[in-house]
């Protein structure tokens, strides 16, 4: 089995952060600001250079309006 960071699940996952962040109009710089992180966090995250954990995970959907447990939904229907 793949890693999970290198599987095109991971990739739309990806894909979708960034859009939402891009959605809101806010920069890299904006989100991490609201996380309290820094831009090279979120950058790394956006590029697959780290994994996002589960408490990241609601911090950033969060920041963003969106309820985790929505977008958790949406992402397994698609896996």
């Amino acid at each position: 089995m793949a890693k999970s960071m290198h599987t095109a699940a991971w990739a739309k996952l990806l894909e979708q952060l960034v859009e939402m962040r891009l959605t809101r109009g806010l920069t890299q710089q904006d989100l991490a600001e609201r996380i309290e992180r820094t831009q090279s966090f979120i950058s790394k995250i956006e590029r697959g250079e780290r994994r996002l954990d589960v408490l990241e995970f609601c911090e950033w959907m969060h920041a963003l309006g969106h309820d985790p447990a929505d977008v958790i939904s949406l992402l397994a229907k698609e896996v």
